[in-house]
């Protein structure tokens, strides 16, 4: 008798196969960039492109991530307990995108061509938003200060924008996987 999976233990898998890529690619990145580019001002995350996938997939529960990626990014560099705080809340803030992405409707973010690769940008636009807002609320820098928080990771823009633009190719990658589940029993017959 074959055994299916319940809808609950599909998301569960499904997140936290997600979370284990977050936290795999995120150690990767740091640990490059500490071995090649030690002196380098600059970052490079995929918290947001990730983060992006997950909202597109389960809404809400891409929360989970937006922190994670925060906490993982503190982990490995080796970071403060305030820088904790920056990163795991600030990444938060990307939430603020998932009402738009909810009122515009996700299919029509999917195939939109240009807000299936705004919305993405837009997520890293609030995570940067809320680090450098958290980060002053902490008095970890001045209002001049928050600017770093753009600059410095600027270049995750460009990795957002090219993962997501290929992941939009992949059948089921960016959708919502209620959506994407009954397409495909549908195309079973």
């Amino acid at each position: 008798m074959k055994r299916q999976r319940t809808w609950q233990q599909y998301r569960a898998i499904d997140l936290a196969l997600m979370a284990v890529m977050l936290a795999v690619f995120e150690y990767l990145i740091i640990a490059a960039a500490r071995f090649w580019f030690p002196d380098q001002l600059y970052t490079v995350s995929l918290a947001a492109a990730l983060t992006s996938i997950v909202y597109m997939r389960w809404g809400w529960w891409g929360a989970i991530h937006a922190a994670e990626a925060g906490l993982i990014f503190c982990v490995f560099s080796g970071g403060t307990g305030e820088q904790y705080i920056i990163y795991c809340v600030g990444n938060l803030f990307s939430l603020l995108a998932v009402p738009l992405l909810l009122k515009l409707g996700k299919e029509k973010v999917r195939t939109g061509s240009n807000l299936s690769l705004v919305f993405p940008l837009l997520v890293q636009l609030l995570m940067h938003v809320g680090r450098a807002v958290v980060a002053l609320i902490c008095g970890a820098v001045k209002p001049v200060g928050m600017v770093d928080f753009f600059t410095m990771d600027s270049l995750s823009y460009i990795f957002t924008f090219v993962i997501i633009w290929i992941a939009r190719k992949l059948d089921g990658v960016y959708e919502d996987q209620k959506h994407y589940l009954l397409r495909i029993h549908e195309e079973e017959g």
